[in-house]
């Protein structure tokens, strides 16, 4: 692990409307940790990730990525992020391969049928490579996203619930997935309701609660919910 701050974020707020989804929100991540994010559905999370990100643009605050300001230089900053969106943002009449291409040429990544071939048989697509996406389950929409995900080859990788519409072996294969990314020395952020699955894969974590940010610390030593629901689940 580095000992470079990778994410540093200091009085994050953003607002849609009347209602403020961040307020004032402050962490530094080391290089190379993986870090969760949780909280209840409406909490803050994807906000978050997507502000990081600059996916949308934070109304107050600073926020830095490997020492570029991200508000000031969003180009750069992008340069070394990947984000998971919680929705795929692919485009349905094109295969899978023909979207992974596309991601491919704007990245500057070799296209070659060979060198996507191997990124979707890192999720399990190899044999559907040519089949258009509109045909695809949303787990297998997911797998695919993730494939672009992996095609960046980002030093920062933002996930929002990386686990979501995903079968079991899906799970196995992102856990597998952040494992690799970890090894390489990657910065991971994921927000995700499964606690006890981000905590054996995460040795940091951040938790949300209405917006405000009420944990930052050891994984292991995160806040319990004080009850279990559909928006701060204890999934395995």
């Amino acid at each position: 692990m580095g000992s470079r701050i990778a994410i540093a974020a200091a009085g994050i707020c953003h607002r849609y409307g009347r209602r403020w989804a961040l307020i004032d929100v402050g962490f530094e991540l080391p290089e190379g940790a993986a870090t969760m994010v949780a909280g209840r559905n409406g909490s803050g999370k994807s906000t978050l990730l997507r502000a990081l990100a600059t996916a949308v643009r934070a109304d107050r605050g600073t926020i830095h990525v490997l020492g570029v300001d991200a508000r000031a230089e969003r180009d750069r900053a992008r340069e070394s992020m990947a984000l998971l969106d919680h929705r795929t943002h692919l485009y349905e009449p094109f295969t899978a391969l023909e979207n992974l291409r596309l991601a491919a040429r704007f990245l500057g990544q070799p296209d070659t049928r060979a060198a996507l071939l191997t990124r979707l048989d890192e999720v399990g697509l190899a044999d559907r490579a040519d089949d258009p996406v509109r045909g695809f389950s949303a787990g297998m929409r997911k797998r695919l996203a993730l494939a672009r995900v992996l095609l960046k080859q980002a030093e920062v990788v933002l996930l929002d619930e990386p686990y979501g519409d995903l079968d079991p072996p899906g799970f196995v294969l992102v856990d597998h997935m952040l494992e690799r990314l970890r090894a390489q020395g990657v910065t991971v952020l994921m927000a995700t309701h499964l606690l006890r699955r981000g905590q054996a894969l995460c040795s940091r974590a951040l938790v949300l609660e209405s917006g405000r940010l009420i944990f930052s610390g050891p994984a292991a030593s995160m806040p319990q919910p004080a009850r279990t629901d559909a928006g701060f689940a204890e999934g395995a």
